[in-house]
């Protein structure tokens, strides 16, 4: 903008939205320079494709405006050239243009249209690639990531002397992906047809220099470079237009790219949408400046200025500091004590119980002189273990009572300060405490007590004569007592329970041959855990049974054991109980890609729970005994229960075999492999018997607690987040009916409130991450749902399908234009299938926490996610990092499976 006498100001605009308006209370008169185009080429259905064929010699015109506060008129129009030089003839259309509007006020946003009105006259419309638009493309249709030519060269070249080295030093077309490091083998293929087509290479080989050649040409830094070879890739005929047939082909084959077998499948419909948009005047081809065009539309996308700032603010205080080593030490710690001080406390509790009750029977038999004098410290270290034991195995049944820790959870505030939804990482913590105590109670006893007492002399012996008896002569003497027995039995079991508890045997990771094979996966763990029955009874004989201790009140294991164990045999009772009452009926089941089977079943009468929790699941048909969680994937506001189930072991797979054997194939369009519905339809399938226990309470309902919300599923680990995801529709919706009835009442403060519980929940971000396009059949009538309901954009759904390449790259340059044009025309995203719009590759998690930070400035996030445990440790470490360096503070919480 150069200024001109005084208040006139000269602005050129390249066919640009960037909008002028003065403010000034004095009069403004004001120069627009821009091309105005004859021609407007036709435009489809909500998707802007214009021409991107630009010459220098492209006329502008100059337009003088009079602006007035918010009034603006036309003062003239004249022919310009781009440097302010008039040489070109007056066009008689532009001067019927400004008289049409000469002198008319134009008010607020009418003055922006008809500004835009005078430059949409297209005859060749140009991309201006400094824009913020292009941009964003100019990062796209990359061949090579995680590095450029010269870079990369090295690597390439290694690799090409490995595979050559036996075939005189050329590169065979099918290993031209691995000598490059592109894993789609295919889509390599058709890139190597491409560089050879174009060089005149004839076979199906190369040597180095080619290599090099081609090398050169894919990792090219520049748009244009990689535009045309992108454009060689799907001109197979080197004609220079591209035909339907050929866009077909590359649609087909970008999908196999990326497994988008749904794409793959409709490659011709959407080749024929391409065409459609691309060529208006049906003349068969398009040219490579129409697939530019294509490429270079921008996301619609702005930051207000606030944002920028804070933004930028939040960059600034994320960068990682400089300090000593103590400084950083007392950092480190401050913060680990805020971020865990429910979980430091009870450990420092638990800790310090153990502690004490060691100390006090090391020293209760430090003092015993008639013992001590024979077996020393070995008898006390044994007796002090014995104690921590007593109280450990009192203690790792509660964190198991999963109704009593639901209704603490629910019914007091004991929440507050007690982390209970750590309470399976605190039985295991017990488990290790068990297993030290163990050791050192067996070692102490057999391989220092035992031999004291056969190695000592008979005077020393004689004060042990009575507690043990004649000194014996044999060591198995003390093994056959049924102190002895009861001990090395409860070893044995507790050693099996706990190898198979292990993540590698539990989750089946450990690949063993036949027959051991049975002892991985679930089911070896369920079955084994339940020896704990056996270990307890030997527990109580164990400690009746006692050498030493003679009177029965100071044989104290059967007080630590009373309470815990009767409460988990009425928790046991109440579960067999509660689940026989509660007969359920099968109402609609689904297969879906990816192995998930969803179970709709009838909801007991009485039967109240909250998004986020969960139930067990047992069918007798697959096993009488054994039961299964899951989360409940409906919503407290349906009339029906439904939970979907991935088949990750043997329970699960023969439970989906099961229901398979009554589904059918899908009809009418609906979802799902095979389908059976006792509902709808004729066909009333025989379903076998369901059983579910629950509802149980889980980190995820306390979501209502947050005005904002953050909801991470990783694969199956949605199924928490869909529930939730309705929930929140289904009460903010209630809400405004509520407030509706309110207003038209006119007694909206004396009127009761309709919902018992507190719902603060005002935002939520729902980030879905899977690997299969398949997956999004799971959810796909739900999430349509939500984007149907939600008028208000309460929610802000996130799909991300990882086996897509990252957005960019030129193996899914064709999925993302398909995607724009596809959502933009039906509104219908071509990943997902749902009116979600899809991310390609995954989530960069840092922008997601910045952006939260961003919009949602001093307040309380809470985050929520289910799914393996790879994703946990970076989720938690962003929301401690945000936590402390910003004012958004953000709660973690995670459920692993």
């Amino acid at each position: 903008m150069i200024a001109e006498d005084g208040d006139h100001y000269r602005y050129r605009h390249y066919h640009s939205d960037t909008e002028a308006s003065g403010t000034d209370k004095v009069p403004r008169r004001s120069t627009l320079s821009g091309p105005l185009y004859k021609k407007v080429r036709r435009k489809s259905a909500g998707f802007n494709v214009g021409d991107s064929r630009y010459s220098k010699d492209d006329g502008y015109v100059e337009v003088t405006l009079d602006v007035f506060r918010d009034s603006m008129a036309i003062h003239s129009v004249k022919a310009s050239s781009s440097n302010g030089s008039c040489h070109l003839e007056e066009d008689p259309e532009l001067a019927l243009l400004a008289k049409g509007v000469e002198k008319k006020s134009i008010m607020g946003s009418s003055m922006v249209s008809n500004l835009k009105k005078l430059t949409s006259f297209s005859k060749k419309p140009r991309f201006d690639r400094s824009k913020s638009a292009a941009a964003h493309a100019l990062k796209g249709l990359k061949f090579i990531t995680k590095t450029d030519g010269g870079h990369g060269w090295s690597a390439v070249e290694k690799r090409f002397d490995e595979i050559t080295a036996s075939n005189i030093g050329v590169l065979p077309r099918s290993r031209f992906g691995e000598c490059i490091g592109m894993e789609s083998m295919e889509f390599a293929g058709q890139l190597f047809d491409a560089l050879a087509r174009k060089r005149n290479i004839q076979g199906d080989s190369i040597d180095k220099a080619h290599l090099k050649e081609f090398w050169d040409q894919i990792s090219n830094q520049s748009f244009d470079a990689r535009l045309q070879t992108f454009f060689e890739m799907v001109d197979k005929d080197a004609d220079g237009r591209i035909t339907e047939e050929e866009i077909r082909e590359i649609i087909s084959l970008s999908a196999s790219a990326n497994k988008l077998s749904n794409i793959q499948k409709q490659a011709e419909e959407y080749a024929a949408l391409i065409m459609e948009e691309l060529d208006p005047d049906h003349q068969g081809y398009i040219m490579i400046n129409d697939l530019e065009m294509l490429l270079l539309q921008a996301p619609n996308q702005t930051v207000r200025g606030e944002s920028r700032h804070l933004s930028h603010m939040l960059s600034q205080k994320l960068k990682p500091t400089f300090d000593t080593p103590v400084k950083r030490f007392y950092r480190d710690t401050k913060y680990f004590i805020i971020d865990n001080w429910q979980r430091v406390w009870v450990m420092a509790l638990w800790i310090g119980v153990m502690c004490v009750l060691f100390t006090y029977k090391y020293v209760q038999y430090r003092r015993r002189g008639d013992v001590f004098g024979v077996l020393g410290n070995c008898v006390c270290l044994a007796k002090g273990a014995a104690e921590t034991l007593k109280l450990n195995m009192a203690l790792v049944l509660l964190p198991v009572c999963r109704n009593t820790i639901t209704w603490l959870r629910n019914k007091t505030k004991l929440g507050v300060v007690v982390p209970f939804d750590d309470n399976l990482n605190f039985h295991k913590v017990i488990a290790v405490g068990i297993s030290i105590g163990v050791g050192v109670h067996a070692i102490a006893h057999l391989a220092c007590d035992f031999p004291r007492l056969l190695d000592a002399t008979p005077n020393e012996y004689e004060p042990m004569k009575q507690y043990f008896g004649e000194q014996p002569k044999s060591y198995w003497h003390f093994v056959n007592h049924p102190e002895g027995v009861t001990g090395i039995i409860m070893v044995v079991l507790m050693a099996i329970a706990f190898t198979l508890a292990a993540p590698c045997f539990r989750r089946g990771r450990m690949s063993l041959p036949k027959p051991l094979n049975k002892v991985t996966g679930f089911n070896a763990f369920w079955y084994s855990h339940h020896l704990f029955v056996i270990v307890y009874t030997l527990l109580i004989v164990h400690g009746i049974k006692l050498f030493l201790t003679k009177k029965w009140y100071q044989k104290t294991t059967w007080m630590y054991l009373a309470f815990p164990v009767i409460l988990y045999v009425c928790e046991r009772l109440t579960r067999m109980l509660r689940s026989s009452i509660k007969a359920v009926t099968i109402q609609k089941v689904a297969l879906y890609p990816g192995n998930v089977l969803a179970l709709h079943m009838s909801r007991p009468h009485g039967f109240r729970y909250k998004s986020g929790q969960y139930m067990f699941v047992n069918c007798a048909a697959v096993s009488p005994f054994e039961w299964h969680p899951f989360s409940i994937t409906s919503a407290p506001g349906d009339d029906y229960l439904s939970v979907h189930i991935r088949t990750l072991g043997d329970w699960t797979r023969q439970l989906k075999t099961v229901f398979s054997e009554v589904c059918q194939q899908p009809t009418n369009g609906k979802s799902g492999l095979l389908r059976a519905d006792f509902i709808h339809g004729t066909y009333k399938p025989d379903f076998p018997r369901v059983l579910i226990d629950g509802p149980y309470g889980a980190a995820a309902q306390d979501y209502k607690k947050y005005e904002v919300v953050l909801l991470v599923g990783l694969g199956i680990g949605a199924t928490p987040m869909i529930s939730i995801v309705k929930d929140i529709v289904n009460n903010i919706r209630a809400r405004e009916e509520e407030e509706t009835r309110s207003m038209e009442t006119g007694n909206n403060k004396t009127s009761p409130p309709r919902r018992k519980e507190s719902f603060k929940t005002r935002r939520a971000y729902f980030y879905w991450v899977t690997r299969e396009q398949g997956s999004f059949d799971w959810f796909k009538g739900i999430m349509n749902e939500v984007a149907e309901m939600d008028h208000n954009h309460v929610i802000e759904l996130h799909n991300y399908c990882t086996s897509v390449y990252e957005e960019g790259d030129a193996r899914s340059a064709l999925i993302t234009m398909l995607q724009s044009l596809n959502h933009a025309k039906n509104g219908v995203d071509i990943v997902s299938g749902t009116r979600v719009k899809s991310h390609f590759a995954k989530p960069n998690w840092r922008s997601v926490y910045k952006q939260i930070a961003v919009n949602h400035n001093n307040s309380r996030v809470g985050v929520f996610y289910c799914g393996a445990h790879a994703l946990t440790k970076e989720l938690r470490q962003l929301a401690s990092d945000f936590s402390h360096k910003t004012s958004t503070k953000f709660d973690f919480h995670k459920e692993n499976f």
